[in-house]
């Protein structure tokens, strides 16, 4: 009795934590699909708003207003997608609407810097290598998968 007690007080105090670990996860699994079919299943990425609603009652100490802040940014993004017909894709694009609800406003804007960093130097070596040419197209899912984990790693996050 004292062990299931003292597993739930640890699984109570480490909530957010246990949080992110789970959107860590959901992160990975969204990754691998995205490179091994580039293509993401809409109802695992949809699946993510309950991990939103989940970290909202994690007990973190942010106001909703920057997480719904966060997640607008994922809304410019869907509208990128729509204007480029795609070059940016929709469900790249779903998915920083999510993580925006899942981070806020602010960390999901140092998240973005970093994926958009990582992939512009991913770009710049494919290039230099010959393995791509200046319109080829990659999954973008891992470096915002990356991103996240290092930034929980960090300590941003």
């Amino acid at each position: 009795m004292f062990r299931a007690e003292r597993i739930a007080e640890l699984c109570i105090g480490n909530r957010w934590l246990l949080c992110q670990l789970l959107f860590g996860l959901y992160m990975i699994v969204l990754a691998v699909m995205d490179i091994k079919w580039k293509k993401l299943s809409l109802a695992v990425l949809l699946s993510g708003f309950i991990i939103v609603v989940a970290g909202f009652l994690c007990g973190r100490d942010i106001h909703v207003i920057l997480l719904a802040a966060g997640a607008g940014v994922g809304i410019v993004f869907l509208v990128i997608s729509r204007v480029t017909e795609e070059s940016f894709g929709y469900g790249d694009s779903i998915l920083i609407v999510i993580m925006g609800g899942f981070l806020g406003f602010w960390n999901i804007l140092s998240l973005l810097v970093m994926a958009f960093s990582m992939s512009a130097l991913f770009s710049i070596f494919m290039l230099i290598k010959k393995k791509f040419h200046r319109k080829s197209a990659f999954p973008f899912v891992p470096f915002l998968t990356a991103a996240y984990i290092g930034g929980i790693f960090i300590g941003i996050y």
